[in-house]
């Protein structure tokens, strides 16, 4: 019996180490002491990073003959990584002003407003840097901002490869894919959609897979999603910013639609029985059943649901772009001013943009031209690799989300100005007073719907501020001079809120 057993486990050892045996012409050595590096911030996961390294150093190694080395830097989430470089450059900018630093150059320097002032000049004019010389991912909103600042630099990928920019798009859908003047540059493609769990909506009264995003604000998902934390995820506050921008098209003029998508984000809200602080924990959420439906990014998405094909019979979870508001956006790269390691780090983006860098993300692992481990699920920018001849080795077979958001188009003039606004907006009138914005809707509900109960909707839909007045309320949250008054203000909004909800509940208990 115990001969048996061993042998076994013999032959169960020699099936599981198969793969790694196979695989080991595509391991390289630990880089050299005195290789070239290059340093990139960014919150990619490690199997990113660990692809990157990989086929980064054999890349680097056919180019230039030496070999390479990856610091990558990983502070947090995008948000985490926004102020660490926002409070580096200020930092380095102080100590390269010396003693003519004055409290309120923090204010000038990074400012775009402030163009001629010879303190902004002077920054613009210098080579102060942070130690870092790559960012990458996080998407475009950020990558916009950091240029904006001028912490960001033209990469030069118009000079030294014209032939990468010529297959992809500048603008896509209302959507920047690569900036004019070089300051970032998309690399891979993001939508955003909902993923479902078969057998949670299976216990649902409607068993149908929502197509739409107000198909999540239905009774039946109530206590039944998942959703992510704006304030601490930008991908999130991207899909939400995305899901209002679809009710102002709808509604014909953008008051009307900024009302409705915030009232429809209350419902989203409401209905969720967890609130991560991350969108990839959505998606393992629903994909783990402790949800029936969650907003998600393509690449988590697409991820879970290859990973619960290969599981299972047919996968357990589906990845939806939700019918008429499917943006697309690009995942940018961008250098940093200042950068140490220039040359390499130039390298490092031309590569992310060359057809090996492009294959890397959208083949499946194994592949030729794919990565060695993992399937990355990340659509290319350049539209010269959605050919049949790649069709078979990308991670999803005729998925081309150029394609897939043609029928949506993002209105930056809408709601650009307006998006770290509305992540504090979704904090502070549903995330911080969600107890009662869930008392209230489930008394809504119970007392049939929006439509019985008019009075208690009044309440229910009560907004700190109108469209109109938003530009009045961003400012109010931006004094650097009383951030104790901006806090006041939000605070303020979150008592009214739950007041609102109370009384809302209140009436729809009444039957009014």
């Amino acid at each position: 019996m115990f001969y048996r057993l061993g042998i076994c486990l013999v032959l169960l050892g020699c099936l599981l180490a198969l793969p790694f045996y196979f695989r080991k012409d595509e391991q390289l050595p630990p880089p050299a002491s005195d290789c070239d590096v290059v340093v990139v911030i960014s919150a990619h996961n490690k199997s990113v990073r660990d692809e990157y390294e990989l086929a980064f150093r054999k890349y680097y190694r056919s180019k230039f003959g030496r070999d390479v080395s990856i610091d990558f830097r990983s502070p947090g989430g995008t948000s985490d990584i926004d102020r660490y470089i926002n409070d580096r450059f200020i930092n380095e900018f102080r100590l390269f002003c010396g003693e003519n630093w004055q409290p309120e150059y923090a204010e000038i320097f990074n400012d775009p407003k402030q163009a001629a002032h010879p303190v902004r000049q002077q920054f613009l004019n210098s080579d102060v840097g942070i130690g870092i010389d790559v960012f990458a991912g996080g998407g475009t909103f950020v990558h916009q901002r950091m240029a904006s600042r001028g912490y960001a630099v033209d990469g030069g990928v118009k000079e030294r490869h014209p032939e990468y920019l010529a297959a992809i798009p500048a603008k896509f859908g209302g959507e920047t894919i690569y900036d004019p003047q070089g300051r970032y540059y998309g690399v891979v493609l993001s939508t955003f959609g909902i993923l479902c769990n078969y057998d949670r909506l299976n216990e649902l009264s409607d068993k149908s897979v929502p197509q739409r995003w107000s198909d999540l604000a239905q009774a039946r998902f109530f206590n039944a999603l998942v959703v992510a934390d704006p304030s601490k995820s930008g991908s999130a506050n991207k899909c939400y910013e995305i899901i209002v921008q679809q009710c102002m098209a709808q509604a014909g003029n953008p008051a009307d639609g900024w009302r409705h998508g915030l009232n429809l984000l209350k419902r989203i809200f409401a209905n969720a029985r967890n609130v991560t602080d991350s969108a990839s924990k959505v998606v393992g959420d629903v994909a783990r059943g402790e949800a029936a439906a969650g907003t998600a990014i393509d690449t988590y998405g697409f991820a879970e649901e290859n990973w619960s094909g290969h599981c299972f019979d047919s996968s357990k979870v589906v990845y939806i772009t939700p019918k008429g508001g499917t943006a697309v956006g690009a995942d940018p790269v961008q250098i940093l001013r200042g950068a140490p390691n220039r040359k390499v780090a130039e390298a490092f983006v031309d590569f992310l943009l060359s057809p090996a860098g492009q294959k890397l993300h959208c083949f499946q692992a194994g592949t030729d031209g794919g990565p060695a481990k993992t399937t990355l699920n990340r659509p290319p920018v350049r539209q010269d690799l959605y050919v049949d001849k790649y069709r078979d080795r990308m991670f999803r077979p005729g998925y081309n989300p150029y394609a897939s958001g043609a029928d949506f188009e993002y209105r930056p003039q809408w709601t650009g100005r307006y998006y770290s606004l509305l992540s504090r907006v979704i904090k502070s009138i549903m995330l911080d007073p969600q107890p009662e914005l869930q008392a209230a809707w489930r008394a809504i509900l119970r007392a049939g719907g929006p439509e019985k109960v008019p009075e208690a909707m009044v309440y229910f839909n009560a907004l700190p501020f109108e469209y109109q007045d938003a530009q009045k309320a961003a400012a109010s949250l931006k004094r650097a001079d009383a951030p104790a008054a901006a806090a006041a203000v939000l605070r303020q909004w979150s008592v009214d809120a739950a007041a609102n909800y109370r009384m809302a509940e209140k009436l729809a208990k009444e039957g009014r």
